[in-house]
């Protein structure tokens, strides 16, 4: 079986981890911890990054910096994972679900300012597959009518969005973004996440939420000289062992991406016949967006068709999955809502898309294998 993911093995990762060990120091914040947050902040010029033990934690410090209380809106999109909303959920927010584009599963700009209300505390823009959303169109509508902009930025490692003269990392446009560094993504820790704080009015109160309601981070700096419980928080901070884990991947960032890139633009050219005979539609995305390989994923024109496909693949010994089951549409939603919501593009994603394995172990004979099995489905 040609597995989806594979977990990338650093050169450095258990002299990192032992070195986290000899230290003595392997709870939160210790040295590595900072090493990466140094990685972050240095390489992509983000304000401040907060290691998390995962994106669902940074979405919901993201919901405490907020502010979120019962009756206040956030509009998410409705093709993405389910912690973009459930972050928000929990603090007792209404989820204000909006459809994708058509051409891709990212966010529908105009589908966005439809739903805006003076409820609106906030839009979050899910850079899927790790392809950016227009982010000058949504932070321009945050501008407009006041509200935060986060950037779910989950799959986006070392992803840029492009204006006319700019290259911007997708992270440092939202007022608040979040990472995450589990086990399927590019730059893995197994488990966890980030939390970055472009905003100057929210940097310190971050911290302090972080650490528990505390202004622990304020003691250990020389700041105060006793650290008390001055806020709301819980333990968001994950061991040092997991950042010793995670920067040994972020030492070979540039390695892993190269491999990653070479592999998705290998199924590029070679599935473009598929396309140029209408029996399915390969990636299409924006200008406005770089690449950085998260995913490789192609829609086909029916629901039976890909269930078809998936379970052609995977008797041939290609573990291929679907995605996200549209938010919307879920039992839970429904069970709350009983408001029906019309988002096809959503749908379309949820019932039509399949994602190909993509690791950076996938050699060209493995691809040459999945393609071959897609050719001959077609042809049967």
């Amino acid at each position: 079986m040609i597995p989806f993911n594979q977990f990338y093995r650093a050169k450095n990762e258990m002299k990192f981890i032992n070195e986290a060990l000899s230290s003595k120091k392997i709870s939160g914040n210790g040295n590595f911890t900072k090493k990466c947050h140094h990685f972050f902040e240095n390489r992509y010029k983000f304000k401040k990054c907060l290691l998390t033990n995962s994106c669902t934690d940074a979405l919901e410090m993201c919901a405490i910096l907020l502010n979120i209380k019962p009756g206040d809106e956030v509009i998410v999109p409705s093709y993405t994972f389910v912690s973009t909303a459930n972050a928000f959920v929990i603090f007792g927010a209404k989820i204000i679900f909006a459809d994708s584009c058509s051409s891709h599963p990212n966010l529908d700009v105009k589908a966005v300012e439809a739903n805006i209300s003076k409820k609106t505390k906030a839009i979050v823009a899910v850079h899927y597959a790790g392809f950016s959303c227009e982010m000058k169109s949504l932070r321009e509508l945050c501008d407009k009518y006041g509200v935060i902009l986060i950037e779910d930025a989950a799959q986006a490692i070392d992803n840029f969005y492009l204006t006319d003269n700019e290259r911007l990392p997708l992270g440092s446009l939202g007022d608040l973004a979040t990472f995450s560094f589990h086990e399927t993504k590019n730059i893995s820790s197994g488990e966890g996440g980030m939390l970055v704080v472009n905003s100057d009015k929210l940097i310190d109160r971050s911290e302090i939420i972080w650490e528990k309601g505390t202004n622990r981070s304020a003691f250990f700096r020389g700041e105060v000289n006793k650290y008390e419980w001055v806020d709301i928080g819980s333990s968001y901070l994950p061991s040092d062992l997991t950042a010793a884990l995670l920067y040994s991947q972020l030492e070979e960032l540039d390695y892993i991406q190269s491999r990653r890139i070479k592999s998705w633009q290998y199924y590029r050219e070679k599935l473009s016949f598929l396309e140029e005979q209408n029996l399915l539609k390969r990636i299409k995305f924006p200008a406005y967006s770089e690449l950085n390989a998260h995913a490789y994923f192609i829609v086909t024109n029916e629901k039976s068709q890909a269930e078809s496909l998936k379970k052609y693949l995977n008797e041939n010994d290609v573990n291929a999955v679907s995605h996200y089951v549209a938010l919307h549409t879920c039992q839970y939603q429904k069970s709350n809502d009983s408001k029906m919501l019309n988002l096809p593009n959503a749908e379309h994603f949820s019932d039509n898309l399949i994602r190909l394995p993509l690791n950076i172990y996938l050699t060209d004979i493995d691809q040459n294998k999945i393609i071959d099995v897609i050719r001959n489905f077609f042809n049967s």
